[in-house]
């Protein structure tokens, strides 16, 4: 975002004055206007009528009496490109367009020409439902909405307009800050938008909802932003199907991309990603209300048996500790508690007490202050409206809670079972006394463990300082070497491959002989990619005689499988030792992305275990070894019933410097691909190896 365009931004979210162009939907703005509690000067324009629910009309954009703030659009789409021109001719700080039918309709140049008009206007759109300001009461926003603030919030972006409504009318009493549905991204996208808001003090958390994104080095920096400023950023990535790609595509024209770039992506920058709306809002909500806790430690609290168990049996699921109580806490603890309490954490503290703030408070103080948590928990599910009677006795633990955490300086949060058991008076009543209303038990031990993660991998990143990603190359023809010239290349950069010789028929005995039986019998040829499929490899041939035949048997085997495969030229290698474990690692070029590494389990497993991580360029031994150890393939790395354990750190030293030699020849080496990787205890080795690189024209 330009110096210029910024200031127009902040005179969009902020407007002294707004001008609504349009009708039906015009009038519908001015409505939301008014209700958010707009107190600005209002100015409408529309050609046949005399005014738009109140507000009088000029005919034309410029009979306007000043250049406005903030305008709200809602005219056709043919129409569009000239009153944008003009807007931005006569001085206006920003538009929200609400208009349809220009890149996610197919017209492309349509958007060209918008995105020329606007000049150094802020244009948030188009196909877009707007933006609403809850710390300074303005809207520009084109249907119903609900939303609250209690002076600070989440800044949530969304390239959904419905799901941006959705979440307006949720009843979880999220904080909100600002509310931005960026349609099409013709001008602002997500990465101006967090870049933006990063630096905005109301703001403590900021929500995204991304079904693609169109410049990835920009919001890669805006992100880094974010995690230096100490503002948590919390993502719904959508459109990883392939039928949510195809929406998406047709929605609002982004680009949705790979699922697992994304959520490298993610990684990479300390972005907490989410995988439903609800996580996405209670997330937010933990974070707006009482901050990223240092740890995973958690104290716990029910009346009840049942949810005691809930809380430790997801804890243990997704790795949120509760610790034990020491035998002197269990007594002290004990003599506060009724006879039928059994003390442990999370801790059942039983109906005997229930609602007795002067029995609970001094339970909740002694067992928080015993175990050392980053977190304290108390579930309660309030009653219904109409049966609540026995409403006053769960406040009375609730304000118990609060001051015993308070007094500890440990967030805090009540959590109901179920989402719909705590209510709008109690939910806000508890943000006032920094306890975070949850609503719904996974939901909050989620919350917990992801802002915990959070704050961990924000100090890391920090203090690590990683280079920005790779420039990304266009997409272009490429051409696959033989294994044999893949792994020439491999040996050139000082990476491991068996040893081998690629002769012709009536070489292969020499050349078996020079190479040391038992051997591995391959045969080259272009059309060779998967050898095994087509025969063209046998392995453990201890003999002359035995090569003999594997030969005579692969060239039917191959002309069976492709008449055109079969060639005269053998690659002969020493068969490797049995390794302790086997990898696949892929090295590419993305054209959103740059380049990307993939680490996973090798050999027979790639298809079956589907076991990978993936990691953006450049990376580092640290990230690597984190890739290496987030595998299933990790307990045989360690030594599994008592193999031998890899050195870890060696083997991520050798995939990294295959990763520097990647770099250092990107624009001659368009992929590598080696599969399987032999890992032994403290060497690797490439058994296949394939490299593509792009055709000359």
């Amino acid at each position: 975002m330009t110096p210029q365009r910024r200031e127009n931004f902040k005179r969009l979210l902020k407007p002294r004055h707004i001008a609504f162009i349009g009708g039906r939907y015009a009038i519908i703005a001015i409505h939301e206007a008014r209700r958010r509690g707009f107190g600005g000067e209002m100015f409408a324009v529309n050609p046949t009528r005399s005014d738009l629910d109140g507000v009088p009309c000029v005919a034309s954009i410029e009979e306007l009496p000043v250049a406005p703030d903030a305008v709200y659009l809602a005219i056709p789409a043919s129409d569009v490109v000239g009153a944008v021109r003009s807007l931005s001719d006569m001085g206006a700080g920003g538009v929200v367009c609400f208009s349809a039918g220009f890149k996610e309709a197919g017209n492309n140049q349509t958007e060209v020409d918008l995105i020329e008009a606007t000049g150094n206007m802020a244009l948030i759109g188009p196909n877009c439902y707007g933006v609403i300001n809850y710390i300074d009461n303005s809207a520009l926003w084109s249907f119903e909405h609900g939303g609250w603030s209690p002076g600070y919030g989440a800044a949530i972006i969304t390239q959904s307009g419905m799901f941006s409504s959705d979440i307006t009318m949720s009843q979880r009493s999220l904080p909100l800050a600002y509310m931005v549905s960026a349609g099409n991204q013709a001008v602002l996208g997500p990465e101006d938008l967090l870049e933006f808001f990063a630096d905005d003090p109301a703001v403590r958390a900021i929500g995204l909802h991304l079904e693609g994104l169109q410049n990835i080095p920009k919001f890669e920096k805006a992100a880094i932003k974010a995690l230096t400023k100490g503002k948590p950023v919390v993502v719904l990535k959508t459109g990883s199907s392939a039928i949510g790609s195809n929406l998406t595509v047709s929605h609002t024209g982004s680009l949705s991309g790979s699922a697992e770039l994304y959520e490298a992506l993610f990684q990479r920058v300390g972005i907490i990603s989410v995988t439903n709306p609800s996580q996405l809002l209670e997330t937010l909500k933990f974070l707006c209300v009482v901050g990223a806790p240092k740890g995973k430690q958690v104290v716990g609290f029910t009346c009840s048996g049942g949810g005691a168990t809930m809380l430790a049996d997801h804890a243990e699921k997704i790795d949120l500790i509760f610790p034990e109580l020491k035998s002197t806490q269990e007594m002290e603890l004990s003599a506060l508690l009724p006879d039928i309490a059994t003390v442990s954490n999370p801790l059942d503290y039983t109906t005997p007490i229930w609602g007795h703030a002067e029995m609970t408070y001094p339970v909740f103080a002694k067992a928080i202050s015993a175990i050392k948590a980053d977190t304290a928990v108390l579930v309660q599910d309030y009653p219904a409206a109409e049966i609540d009677s026995s409403k006053v006795y769960y406040i009375n633990d609730a304000m118990a809670f609060a001051r015993a955490s308070k007094e500890q300086g440990l967030p805090a949060i009540i959590c109901a079972t179920l989402p719909e058991n705590i209510d709008l008076e109690t939910r806000e009543l508890l943000i006032t006394k920094s306890v975070a209303p949850m609503q719904g038990i996974h939901e909050a031990l989620n919350a917990i463990r992801d802002s915990a993660d959070w704050n961990q991998a924000r100090s890391r990143i920090l203090s690590e300082k990683p280079e920005y990603l790779l420039p990304s190359y266009p997409s272009s023809e490429q051409k696959v070497l033989s294994e044999s010239d893949s792994k020439r290349w491999l040996k050139n950069y000082n990476f491991n491959v068996p040893h081998g010789k690629t002769v012709s028929p009536h070489k292969l005995g020499e050349a078996a002989i020079e190479v040391g039986y038992p051997v591995a019998l391959k045969m080259i040829s272009p059309r060779l990619v998967h050898k095994t499929e087509a025969g063209a490899v046998v392995l453990n041939l201890k003999d002359e005689e035995a090569l003999k035949l594997a030969v005579e048997k692969m060239r039917i085997d191959v002309t069976a499988y492709d008449s055109d495969a079969a060639s005269e030229l053998f690659l002969v290698e020493a068969m490797s030792p049995n390794p302790v474990a086997e990898l696949i690692i892929n090295l590419r070029q993305d054209s959103q992305f740059g380049a990307a590494l993939v680490l996973g389990s090798g050999g027979v497993l790639v298809e079956l275990m589907a076991d990978t991580a993936t990691l953006l360029l450049p990376t580092s031994p640290a990230d690597i070894i984190r890739a290496l150890k987030s595998l299933r393939v990790r307990r045989l790395l360690e030594g599994f019933r008592g193999r031998p354990a890899v050195d870890i750190p060696k083997a991520a030293e050798e995939i990294y410097k295959l990763c520097i030699a990647y770099q250092d020849n990107d624009k001659t080496i368009t992929e590598i691909e080696i599969n399987p990787l032999f890992i032994y205890r403290d060497t690797v080795s490439a058994i296949d190896a394939l490299i593509q690189v792009p055709v000359n024209k």
